[in-house]
């Protein structure tokens, strides 16, 4: 919850330069307010469809602290790793409400995911099918499984976050679904509880979502012909959030009619996957101007936090709003905010007005709680910066930094022979 008071910048009760003093920049801040609120606005978009379950992207931000929020909200779990099954154990996890994602599920991840008892994989591949398949027969046991089906929709977004094109890595073709799923039938250890889509991410159009849906509303109507019987439809997650001042995202109210009015059709239990648009705007990385710098006519704010600890404007040409957590005055100048790393990729904004930012000042990049913590490096060896939770006028450490000596702590170096 971002408000201005006395020319300062607050989340919730909380000034970011407070902040900045007591734990020191570059770190991430986060509001409990605003995650509330996104998880509770889920809740009421679907609420005349009560067989809905809420699983958090967990990839999105791994926080065990935000994870135990939303965990404490009813909140399932999306994950695509033995790591992220593992925090969300931690914070006290329904099993039950645990879907497992991702193309390259290992042998121990799966044995592990069966013996907790998830809800369901989403199953990638009939290579990935097969394995799960023998593995329970190992753990005698069964393991309810949705296949994750292709559905060949453009979402509209970065090519990278697009994944249900047919050119992607992901998913089974929803030409061969049919059949794979008359395969999976037969497998004597496996459970088909569902089919799954996950279509992209940052997605500001309700249109590609409907498209997917459909295709998916026809396979089980398919299915049902021969008597394999859907108990759920996992729509996957990827709704867009406001990045820039003049976007427009879908209203949850509005992606939730339009799925809604097809699932009435299928009578049977919705999983939603939503990540970014939980946490994406709760979250705010928080820098301080080590240098300006003027080359020619092109001036740079040097910042102490880089590539490594946000990734996404490097990777994908994302764009973040940047502003001083001060407004000392109305006039602005038109600045590329770029990190510390070594690269000439290294860059947070380019053409970004600021008003008059001088050494020590300290800047806040919006829009920074997805894919922002979880997808940080060691890069050029620099510690991973803290994370920081607001809830009123208190404000927590949720990650602490980490240390020199935490990066180097499982290097080994060899002895001269």
């Amino acid at each position: 919850m971002l408000n201005l008071r006395d020319n300062n910048l607050f989340v919730e009760d909380v000034s970011f330069e407070s902040v900045a003093e007591s734990f020191g920049t570059p770190c991430y801040v986060y509001s409990k307010h605003d995650l509330v609120k996104e998880f509770q606005e889920y809740k009421e978009a679907f609420k005349d469809y009560p067989d809905t379950t809420i699983c958090y992207s967990v990839k999105a931000n791994s926080n065990l602290s935000i994870l135990k929020i939303f965990n404490s909200m009813g909140s399932g779990f999306d994950i695509v790793s033995e790591g992220e099954l593992e925090r969300v154990m931690r914070v006290g996890a329904d099993p039950n409400k645990i879907v497992f994602s991702g193309v390259a599920k290992s042998y121990d991840e799966i044995k592990k995911a069966i013996e907790f008892g998830i809800l369901f994989f989403n199953v990638e591949s009939f290579d990935e099918l097969k394995t799960i398949n023998d593995i329970s027969a190992e753990l005698n046991l069964l393991a309810r499984v949705s296949i994750r089906v292709n559905p060949d929709i453009d979402p509209k977004t970065h090519p990278y976050i697009s994944t249900g094109l047919k050119t992607s890595k992901f998913g089974i073709s929803i030409d061969d679904a049919f059949d794979v799923y008359k395969k999976a039938s037969e497998m004597k250890n496996i459970d088909i509880v569902g089919i799954d889509a996950h279509i992209g991410s940052q997605i500001l159009d309700l249109n590609p979502f409907q498209d997917s849906l459909e295709r998916l509303e026809a396979l089980f109507f398919r299915l049902k012909s021969i008597n394999i019987n859907i108990e759920f439809i996992d729509i996957g997650g990827g709704l867009g959030i406001k990045y820039k001042d003049d976007e427009e995202p879908p209203l949850k109210k509005d992606f939730a009619s339009k799925v809604i009015k097809i699932m009435k059709k299928m009578n049977c239990k919705l999983v939603l996957e939503p990540g970014r648009s939980l946490v994406g705007n709760a979250g705010y990385l928080i820098t301080s101007v080590v240098y300006e710098k003027n080359n020619n006519d092109k001036n740079f704010l040097i910042v102490d936090a880089g590539m490594n600890d946000l990734l996404r404007p490097s990777l994908y040409g994302a764009f973040h709003k940047i502003s001083k957590s001060i407004k000392s005055s109305d006039k602005k100048k038109i600045y590329d905010v770029v990190g510390p790393i070594c690269e000439t990729g290294d860059v947070l904004g380019y053409d970004v007005q600021i008003n008059d930012a001088s050494i020590g000042d300290i800047l806040v990049v919006h829009s920074a709680g997805a894919y922002g913590a979880v997808m940080g490096s060691n890069y050029n060896s620099r510690p991973k910066i803290p994370e920081i939770l607001i809830s009123g006028d208190k404000a927590y450490l949720i990650r602490e930094k980490e240390s020199i000596n935490q990066i180097l702590q499982n290097e080994v170096v060899l002895e001269d022979e």
